[in-house]
């Protein structure tokens, strides 16, 4: 599962590929080793990517962390996918794969109504079950894949009913 991060106005996405020998991250696609991981909290780090040694400064602000680095200080927030402020437009309607499996159980069926957060359909990948949930409070319009049916990465698998289509 991936996360959301904001830097400088700029959404990334950013997924763990591996832990061991040392951690690897992906960002964006891109595949970067950090084998020397600071401490927690704020102050004074450094840490190793791709075999570079990175100095900087950090301060834990709430959700947000400052980090200062090469004389620049940039402000990262996690993005959350369930918050109003981030939707855009239609991206609030659907429930995408995040990557590729087969749906194991739907919970809802088009007309139902769901709350943000609720379970609608539970997805495996990779031996992992997943529970999707439901992005906003609305009526569920489409489920587009049924139970054993396979989908790939960012595929739409429910669609609800869009915000003008309630008024």
């Amino acid at each position: 599962m991936s996360i959301k991060l904001a830097l400088d106005g700029k959404i990334h996405d950013v997924t763990i590929a591996r832990r061991r020998p040392h951690l690897v991250l992906l960002i964006d696609g891109e595949e970067h080793e950090v084998s020397e991981l600071p401490g927690l909290g704020d102050g004074r780090k450094s840490m190793s990517i791709g075999g570079h040694r990175i100095d900087f400064a950090r301060a834990v602000l709430g959700q947000r962390q400052a980090v200062r680095l090469g004389g620049r200080t940039f402000e990262i927030d996690y993005v959350d996918p369930f918050s109003d402020s981030t939707a855009t437009g239609s991206g609030q309607d659907v429930l995408k794969a995040p990557m590729p499996g087969a749906v194991v159980f739907v919970h809802k069926q088009p007309g139902d109504a769901v709350t943000r957060g609720e379970p609608v359909v539970t997805i495996e990948s990779m031996k992992l079950q997943t529970a999707l949930p439901a992005p906003r409070d609305g009526v569920v319009a489409n489920v587009l894949r049924l139970e054993g049916q396979t989908f790939e990465k960012d595929e739409i698998i429910v669609t609800l009913e869009s915000e003008s289509e309630k008024a």
